[in-house]
């Protein structure tokens, strides 16, 4: 979507899209898949779990967390990622509402 079509959607919808498109790469959602199991991570631990390069995984960890998915601190030499909280509470109210204006409404469409 062109940078100038974006002025035509909410900040929600905008919002959602951009979290939807950082989860758009099965990489990226084995990466947060791995960082809830672990709670939190270096960027080492990642690349032993994906069959990836370290460049090509920093490169969705960047996209993660330039969505805000993740965040990420400077521990030493490494940097420790984690999920962002509030990201994932955003797409569970969205869905949600999805599923509950599902659920309370005959769905008579084809």
């Amino acid at each position: 979507m062109g940078a100038t079509k974006t002025a035509h959607f909410t900040g929600k919808q905008n919002s959602i899209a951009t979290l939807a498109k950082a989860l758009g790469h099965p990489a990226r959602v084995a990466i947060v898949e791995y960082l809830i199991k672990v709670d939190a991570c270096i960027c080492g631990d990642i690349v032993n779990e994906l069959p990836l390069a370290q460049p090509t995984v920093s490169q969705h960890l960047k996209e993660l967390k330039n969505a805000g998915l993740i965040k990420g601190s400077i521990e030493g030499n490494a940097i420790c990622y984690c999920i962002d909280e509030r990201a994932i509470e955003k797409l569970q109210t969205y869905f949600g509402s999805i599923s509950t204006k599902l659920t309370t409404r005959k769905n008579n469409c084809c």
